[in-house]
């Protein structure tokens, strides 16, 4: 069974200097209760992909082309109320900002009980209730107290922990998650990773985790999606796709991982950066910084299959 069915999206930024192809012709499938990790350099598109799932791009930039079906619903050209009425219950989304979600003037159970009432009708205490069990649930201490305390009285990463709750209270069928434990310390984001991996396990919940952090997706993720330049290059289970990815960039990303240096030796980079997306190169858009490129990257690269796993790429390495 497929719960969400992405098939060639585009999402563009039609600006005065011409047009950004940030997501550049996506296509993935997600299960129910599977989690799926979208990996990649700043600006490589992981974002505006998670906005786009869940309609949420704002001009100059638009969804240019390609299908979006959640539970077999075309999202793409939905009218707003309805999807309006699909956000926050069946889709919810946790901002890599918290203050993208928080609204300063309100206190956090005010606007967790909005949540709640948006989509059905739920009495205070009710509300109330369930809003203290998340805020439990992701480690805040004294949670029934909280709720009277506004925004600006929780720390960056407390503030990033009542984000994660709203996402989690109706109950959603789907959970896009843009980098939310950067600001988070270590043991919390342990504890927020092991939560996310209950919650896929025993509700069936999908999870779509975007990060550029490898060894998080690697120990929650089931699939991994390695994007460049609004594609994605490679996919395939994580455990295979990191133990010999078939990319080359995919490749450089574990190799500049400290935790792949000896001691005393310099990091391993990919060398030059990411090509504007409003002046991609002609064929493979990482041939620039790619140590096997030859003439052949000048052409689009073609898709390589390795059992369950596919690349773009001319020159894929041995798996």
């Amino acid at each position: 069974m497929t719960l969400l069915d992405v098939t060639d999206l585009r999402t563009h930024f039609f600006t005065r200097a011409g047009v950004a192809r940030a997501v550049d012709g996506v296509s993935f499938s997600l299960a129910p209760g599977e989690i799926l990790g979208l990996v990649g350099e700043s600006g490589s598109g992981k974002s505006v992909t998670g906005f786009s799932l869940i309609g949420l791009v704002d001009p100059p930039g638009r969804i240019a082309g390609g299908s979006i079906r959640f539970d077999g619903q075309e999202l793409v050209g939905m009218a707003p109320d309805r999807l309006r009425a699909l956000r926050g219950r069946r889709i919810a989304m946790v901002f890599q900002d918290p203050q993208a979600t928080l609204n300063p003037v309100l206190t956090i159970g005010t606007q967790m009980a909005l949540a709640l009432q948006a989509h059905g009708r739920v009495t205070d205490r009710a509300a109330a209730d369930r809003a203290t069990a998340m805020l439990t649930r992701v480690g805040i201490p004294e949670a029934a107290t909280r709720l009277n305390n506004y925004p600006h009285e929780f720390s960056g990463g407390m503030r990033q922990r009542v984000a994660i709750a709203m996402a989690l209270l109706n109950g959603p069928d789907l959970i896009v998650a843009d980098e939310p434990t950067t600001a988070l310390d270590v043991s919390i984001q342990a504890q927020i990773l092991a939560e996310m991996k209950a919650l896929a396990r025993d509700s069936g919940t999908a999870l779509i985790w975007i990060s550029h952090d490898l060894a998080t997706v690697s120990s929650l993720a089931d699939r991994v999606l390695v994007m460049y330049a609004g594609r994605i290059v490679e996919s395939g289970p994580v455990g295979a796709v990191l133990r010999a990815p078939l990319h080359p960039y995919t490749r450089g990303l574990l190799d500049s991982l400290p935790a792949m240096a000896q001691p005393g030796q310099r990091l391993a980079q990919i060398p030059g950066s990411a090509p504007s997306l409003l002046a991609l190169p002609q064929g493979c858009p990482f041939a620039p910084r790619c140590a096997h490129a030859d003439a052949a990257c000048t052409a689009p690269p073609p898709r390589v299959e390795r059992a369950d796993r596919h690349a773009l790429c001319h020159h894929p390495l041995a798996p």
